[in-house]
């Protein structure tokens, strides 16, 4: 193997050893690199040597950073202190809120609400339980409950267990209080809590059970165990830093960028759910995100920073070239992030675009700290970031005689070889993905202490399993209709006598009228649970014929709402735009790398190398959720779907995230091919520049994902696995072994692109152009 050369083509200007940006010519002296780089006296240039470039934008801030330290810091601090002060004093609530304009299920909901329906706003049940005994006893205790949960702000109508039509067990021991709220209380903060659980507190005090079902339940919910799961993270991040690095001082400083930038993110985003409508599960996947590329990011500028200083002694200077350098990686790694996010939004749901932005935020945040506060930092310590070892400090490689050498060695005698073990690595783990089934999980997926849970189970042993997804037919009547009673309870009946002959039907309440006589409303039980499968084909039978066979001649039209319906139009919409969010994140992804890396076969081969990985990953998900391999170990007691918007958010977030180590590992190689001309050793000095580092930070960022498998959440649980597995596998089996195998077998086909595509992007390079080196063609 050719000794990976160190140092640019020397001018006469520049010290040797050093390695020149890689955006700037090839035999051109970077500004800067000398031991005495005093702008009050510049070096003479040789005779016939070319201009220097200037420094860039990134170069010229890392090094006002690094020279301004206590300013950045003074900013940042002040940033903080404000977002924290607004967020708690205007910040708003999380709650899941699903809207579907243009669909039968959302059309069914606004009907409601226009014609003043008692169905109308969100639903939730309370159920109230005399255990072997009778409600009818309590009598007393259940109308104060109910008066005083009428009074309640938001409530829009409640009603009585013991006079409403199906709302008591068969044996008179449970019931059901059907509360209708003008919008989803899962939202109404802890004060609402506790006036409601005042409203029911005369059941209680008769000694009866109650339980808050969902989304009621929600309210109710332990808080999530993020700030654990950060914690947890944290304490890998310093373990892994501490071994990987060896001193205190580079150990806490990527800790403390991502703590800061991810404390600005989260005040940030709770501002914006004042305005905007975040899901519950938002936050906390703005803090996987955020705290995971935060320390990422940082952990890579410090690490080029250190191996700058080896030959640049003014460490301002060593900054600047570390943000210029690896701070245009951390640019593009971001951007490449982010951009993948507001895929989601090509979904056409907003709850799934807000997710991606709350997501992006963190992300966004995360690189603005790293590339401001971790020069700042880095300034104050200068030459001292190897001050307080635990170990010999280990920096980039300076030699040929290294591990990852060695293994860039292996790698390049057999590449067919590593190529092809690779894939079959990856097609073995995605085979579950083939039988993946999705659906919106229920609080039946919930651990059994939730109170959602509890109402979920009583119900279902009471009312039979279907009782806990009813679905509600809304018949829209025309004029005719409205005007002739007789010819309305007609078609009332009729409507009763076909849904109830479907298959998979346990009960369809009597149609009942608006008050405006405009529509008439009906309740349909299913059979089965809400996550059952017949239950979907119930739901897509009653829309597709059931419903207009028996409106067929009337005039009428019926769409089928409720929660349940809700649910499963979610699903179905998802699974019917998942392409074409892959397709525009791919496209995305693509059209970025193809600007930043200038090359054709490198973006196409990124984004397949990524499509593998994430299959892996949906794989690895089915396995232990659907199919229960191991679920019983994360707190998940049955074998549930997917949650239907899980693979569309799993693949924004790994498709960016694998992005990030293409990125960084590319900048790398491209820097020595446009030094040197030779593909092979490019290929071997970035994989050994950038092999320590990406381990490490995949260590840290699986930690970080892997930490929230703590929270009650399933879907939390099902993204902080497939986003730790996909992890895993993107810096072991893509990064060190499928990328460089690939990029040995195509040699100079790896850095072809078409002229004319050339003048058609833009270059996008923050720090000057940039050209092979002259008389280095590729090899």
């Amino acid at each position: 193997m050719q000794r990976p050369s160190t140092g640019a083509a020397s001018t006469g200007s520049e010290a040797p050893g050093i390695e020149a940006p890689g955006s700037e010519p090839p035999g051109t002296a970077p500004p800067g690199t000398g031991a005495t780089d005093a702008p009050s006296a510049p070096r003479p240039k040789p005779a016939g040597a070319p201009a220097a470039v200037p420094p860039g934008l990134l170069h010229r801030t890392g090094r006002w950073c690094a020279r301004h330290a206590w300013r950045v810091i003074a900013v940042w601090a002040v940033l903080l202190a404000g977002l924290a002060v607004a967020d708690h004093a205007w910040g708003g609530d999380y709650a899941d809120s699903l809207t579907l304009p243009g669909t039968g299920a959302q059309t069914g909901a606004d009907l409601l609400r226009a014609h003043g329906s008692g169905a109308a706003g969100v639903s939730a049940p309370i159920v109230v339980s005399a255990g072997p005994g009778s409600l009818a006893g309590h009598r007393a205790a259940i109308e104060a409950a109910v008066g005083g949960l009428g009074r309640l702000p938001d409530v829009l109508t409640v009603t009585d267990p013991l006079t409403t039509p199906g709302a008591l067990s068969a044996n008179g021991s449970t019931g059901i209080v059907t509360v209708h709220f003008t919008g989803n209380p899962a939202g109404f903060g802890p004060a609402y809590l506790a006036r409601l659980d005042d409203a029911v507190g005369p059941l209680r005090a008769d000694r009866l059970t109650v339980e808050y079902g969902a989304p009621l339940g929600q309210l109710a919910a332990p808080r999530a165990a993020d700030r654990a799961s950060e914690a947890i993270g944290l304490a890998v991040a310093v373990l892994v830093l501490l071994l990987g690095f060896g001193s205190v001082a580079a150990t806490g400083l990527p800790l403390l960028t991502a703590v800061a930038g991810l404390a600005a993110g989260l005040s940030a985003l709770g501002l914006l759910a004042a305005r905007v409508g975040f899901a519950q599960s938002a936050p906390t996947l703005a803090a996987m995100m955020g705290l995971g590329v935060g320390i990422d990011y940082a952990l890579f500028l410090t690490t080029r920073y250190r191996a700058l200083l080896r030959d640049v002694p003014e460490p301002a200077e060593a900054v600047g070239r570390t943000v210029a350098t690896s701070g245009r990686a951390v640019l593009v790694a971001a951007a490449t992030v982010a951009t993948a996010l507001a895929g989601l939004y090509a979904g056409g749901v907003s709850f799934i675009g807000t997710l991606g932005a709350a997501a992006g935020l963190t992300v966004l945040v995360g690189a603005a700290a790293s590339l401001t506060l971790t020069p700042a930092l880095l300034g104050l310590l200068g030459g001292r970031i190897d001050r307080l070892r635990v170990r010999t400090p280990v920096s980039e490689p300076a030699g040929d005689a290294d591990l990852w050498h060695r293994w860039a060695g292996v790698l390049g005698r057999r590449p067919w070889l590593f190529l092809v073990g690779g894939l079959l690595v990856l097609s073995v783990l995605a085979v579950p993905a083939a039988a993946i089934r999705l659906s919106h999980l229920d609080a039946g997926s919930q651990p059994t202490g939730r109170t959602d849970r509890r109402a979920y189970d009583l119900i279902g042993e009471n009312f039979g399993p279907g009782a806990n997804g009813p679905l509600t037919v809304v018949v829209q009547l025309d004029g005719s209709l409205v005007a002739d009673r007789a010819r309305r309870e007609a078609l009332a009946a009729t409507l009763r006598r076909e849904l109830a002959a479907l298959p998979g039907v346990a009960a369809v309440s009597p149609p009942v009228t608006a008050p405006d006589d405009v529509l008439l409303i009906s309740t349909v039980t299913p059979e089965a649970g809400p996550q059952d499968r017949s239950t979907a084909e119930l739901f897509h039978t009653l829309r597709d014929t059931g419903l207009p066979h028996a409106l067929a001649g009337t005039g009428a039209t019926g769409y089928v709402t409720g929660g349940t319906a809700t649910g499963l139009t979610f699903t179905d919409t998802l699974a019917a735009r998942l392409p074409l969010v892959v397709g525009v994140v791919v496209a995305a992804a693509f059209l970025l790398l193809l600007t930043v890396f200038r090359s054709v076969l490198i973006a196409v081969k990124a984004a397949l190398l990524n499509l593998f990985s994430i299959a892996a990953a949906y794989g690895v998900v089915v396995a232990v959720f659907q199919w229960g391999w191991g679920s019983s170990l994360l707190g998940v007691t049955a074998e549930v779907p997917v949650e239907s918007y899980v693979p569309m958010m799993m693949f924004a977030i790994v498709f960016g995230l694998s992005m990030d180590y293409e990125v960084f590992l590319l900048s790398r190689i491209r820097e020595t091919w446009l030094r040197t001309g030779d593909n092979h050793l490019a290929v071997a000095t970035g994989l050994a520049a950038t092999a320590r580092v990406i381990t490490c930070a995949a260590v840290i960022m699986t930690s970080v994902f892997l930490a929230f498998l703590l929270s009650s959440s399933v879907v939390v649980k099902m993204l902080a696995l497939g986003l730790g597995v996909s992890v895993i596998i993107d810096a072991t089996v893509v990064r060190l072994l499928l990328v460089p195998a690939s990029m040995y077998l195509f040699r100079r086909a790896n850095w072809w692109l078409p002229r004319r595509l050339d003048e058609l992007l833009p270059h996008f390079d923050p720090e000057g152009p940039a050209v092979p080196a002259a008389g280095g063609g590729p090899r």
